[in-house]
């Protein structure tokens, strides 16, 4: 059996720090020595962003390079991964062409688990420790596939006011994946974008606590401009600002996120 752990970042909410909380994971499990994959599966191209400038992802997504073209066709994904600058990480871009990937599963024999057979050799050769997918912040056939294709799902939540909004819904769409992968277990709730002097997170995080869906990661990822100024550099701010608080909270949940894989 494959060594290899596949790890969906989902929340049907924008703004969760999703995106931000796959990229820097990934990067710090690298930098500890993991063999690790990312998928882009946003049509956003976010997660594409934090590892490249923006004409090399527009490139990746028009040369046809990326995740999008490997679902329509059904194509083993080992064709389609790209080397980062980054030792022990590759990713698979996406494309903007992802706005119409839920058409095109629409027509598809077992639509649910594409995703899941084209990246059936990839994880049987055992060559990665993990393989993170960003999801896009929506409910519906593609993110179904990608949890479908995964072992957990761990939900970043803003500390916000709006951050709790659709989280029920998000659950209840887990447990329908459930109905068709049942090995799927949600690993746990992260917050991001705390602000330990607002009244809001407080309230964020005793909601949580109390509510019985999933657990919460011990770690929470405050805010820091340090995550910006990383963002319009195209790189993770564990790469790009090492010692800074943000930094040094990513690697923490990235452990987390390890040794619960590996229990």
């Amino acid at each position: 059996m494959s060594k290899t752990k596949v790890i969906a970042f989902a929340n049907n909410k924008g703004g969760s720090g999703k995106t931000t909380t796959c990229s820097n994971v990934g990067c710090a499990m690298a930098a500890a020595g993991k063999q690790v994959l990312l998928i882009d599966g946003d049509m956003q191209l976010n997660l594409t962003l934090s590892y490249f400038d923006e004409e090399a992802a527009l490139a990746f997504a028009e040369s046809g390079k990326n995740i999008y073209t490997a679902i329509k066709e059904e194509r083993d994904l080992e064709e389609f991964i790209t080397p980062t600058k980054y030792k022990n990480l590759d990713i698979i871009p996406s494309s903007s062409l992802m706005s119409s990937v839920e058409f095109d599963l629409f027509t598809k024999w077992q639509r649910e688990f594409i995703l899941k057979k084209t990246l059936e050799r990839v994880r049987a050769k055992g060559y990665y420790d993990y393989i993170l997918i960003d999801s896009p912040p929506t409910l519906g056939g593609w993110v179904m596939n990608i949890m479908c294709a995964s072992d957990y799902v761990v939900i970043p939540v803003e500390a916000s006011p709006w951050g709790l909004f659709g989280l029920a819904n998000m659950f209840d769409f887990i447990g329908q994946v459930k109905n068709l992968s049942p090995r799927l277990e949600v690993m746990g709730i992260a917050i991001t974008k705390a602000d330990e002097r607002k009244n809001y997170f407080k309230q964020t995080l005793e909601t949580l606590k109390e509510a019985d869906s999933a657990r919460l990661f011990n770690t929470y990822i405050r805010v820091d401009s340090a995550i910006e100024w990383s963002q319009d550099n195209s790189e993770p701010v564990v790469a790009y600002k090492k010692y800074s608080r943000s930094a040094i909270e990513y690697k923490a949940l990235a452990k987390e996120i390890m040794n619960y894989a590996n229990r």
